[in-house]
């Protein structure tokens, strides 16, 4: 039988959402083992004198539990 957690975790982006998500899912990687998906919660931007500076994302991880 397989036991899963899951866990939230935020990430951020100059780039995209996109690279904001890999940038997220990489990092948890390194310290969870047994990633097996992610999900994006949500998304926001960071804005300063009206540009856009940052791609925020909160990521829903999921990694199966040792046995």
């Amino acid at each position: 039988m397989t036991v899963a957690r899951i866990t939230e975790i935020s990430a951020i982006s100059k780039k995209s959402f996109e690279d904001a998500v890999a940038i997220g899912v990489a990092r948890a990687s390194k310290t969870l083992k047994n990633v097996k998906g992610a999900w994006v919660q949500d998304q926001e931007v960071t804005i300063e004198k009206g540009k856009i500076t940052g791609f925020k994302v909160i990521l829903k991880v999921t990694f199966v539990l040792a046995e």
